[in-house]
């Protein structure tokens, strides 16, 4: 596998705010690897607080973890030198969750396309420049005769995330981390901004990390998924499997939780009683887990391989293999095999 980015055993331990405070783990020794050569949409999926935009803001190099490294091409990212910095900033681009607050009100929206270009030479001329704009503006459902010359203010927020989605593909780069990017904007809109990320991964061949409370349109655009929970990865493998075949019980309870248009229809067994209480060593999701028993109480179970393309944090299979790396379970699609 060609990894272009790679999280080895990551972890991101925050300080409390006062003396003794124990503070707050984020990321509990979470791994995954990026393959250049098969790209693929995964999603991480999980409530809130659970480490999801950490892992983001890891992966793009904004937050140091506190343990682990983060490897970009097999160079850990503390350590890159300046030219192969600016190739991970092309490389890897960002889709923040707040349409609103990446703008500075003050310039026309021009500015946040402008100034990519010009400092990554993507155009030698201001006519290469403004063709190059309006290509991708096109690409994501946009007019630049509609967008271009106008503030902020005068667009819809719907609007203003696609032009950050834009803004990402001007970049040409080889993955996108999208942290909650249609969480703020309007129902309609989401289905486009979603389709727009669908087809950079299918035409484009862009990798995808579309991160995300919403497990349906996780299911709707992502070959892979990996659930997240207390700020470690509790399940992972192919989308259709997991959502078909939820096989441990914190991915059960989001999928139950699904609004159903039919209320005398349920998912799953809606009877989520916990079991136990957790001890600061066992399973996170004990306290919550209708199944838990005294070994889950007692440790915490580690990520075990189930089947060829799953792996799951739960003692009821006592079958699997310890995984040694989260790539192992997660699929690669190439364009050729999205296409068809």
């Amino acid at each position: 596998m060609s990894v272009l980015l790679q999280a080895e055993h990551v972890s991101k331990h925050f300080p409390g705010a006062g003396f003794g405070s124990p503070g707050t783990v984020a990321l509990d020794a979470v791994s995954l690897g990026i393959d250049s050569a098969r790209p693929a949409i995964t999603a991480v999926v999980g409530e809130s607080g659970s480490g999801k935009t950490t892992l983001a803001r890891v992966l793009l190099g904004l937050i140091a973890p506190t343990s682990g490294r983060v490897l970009y091409h097999g160079q850990d990212l503390t350590t890159l030198d300046s030219e192969t910095r600016r190739n991970f900033r092309r490389d890897v681009q960002a889709i923040f969750q707040d349409p609103y607050e990446v703008y500075n009100p003050f310039y026309r929206v021009d500015h946040v396309l402008t100034t990519p270009v010009r400092k990554f030479r993507l155009a030698q001329s201001k006519a290469a420049e403004r063709d190059l704009i309006a290509i991708a503006l096109r690409s994501v459902g946009l007019r630049p005769e509609e967008i271009l010359g106008r503030y902020p203010h005068q667009l819809s927020g719907g609007q203003r995330q696609r032009i950050m989605v834009a803004r990402a593909v001007l970049m040409r780069p080889k993955l996108i981390v999208a942290d909650e990017p249609v969480s703020m904007v309007d129902a309609s809109l989401r289905a486009t901004i979603l389709g727009s990320l669908a087809k950079l991964n299918q035409e484009m061949g862009i990798s995808i990390i579309y991160i995300t409370h919403d497990l349906a349109t996780a299911y709707q655009v992502s070959h892979n998924l990996l659930v997240m929970y207390r700020a470690a990865v509790v399940e992972a493998g192919d989308a259709e499997r997991i959502v078909q075949a939820p096989q441990h019980p914190y991915t059960q309870l989001l999928i139950s939780a699904i609004p159903q248009a039919d209320t005398n229809r349920v998912w799953l067994d809606s009877n989520r009683e916990a079991a136990g209480t957790a001890g600061p060593a066992g399973c996170r999701f004990a306290p919550r887990c209708p199944r838990a028993d005294a070994t889950c109480i007692a440790a915490a179970p580690p990520l075990l391989k189930v089947a060829p393309d799953r792996a799951v944090a739960c003692f009821r299979y006592p079958d699997g293999a310890v995984l040694s790396e989260l790539a192992e379970v997660l699929t690669g699609h190439d364009k050729a095999a999205v296409e068809g």
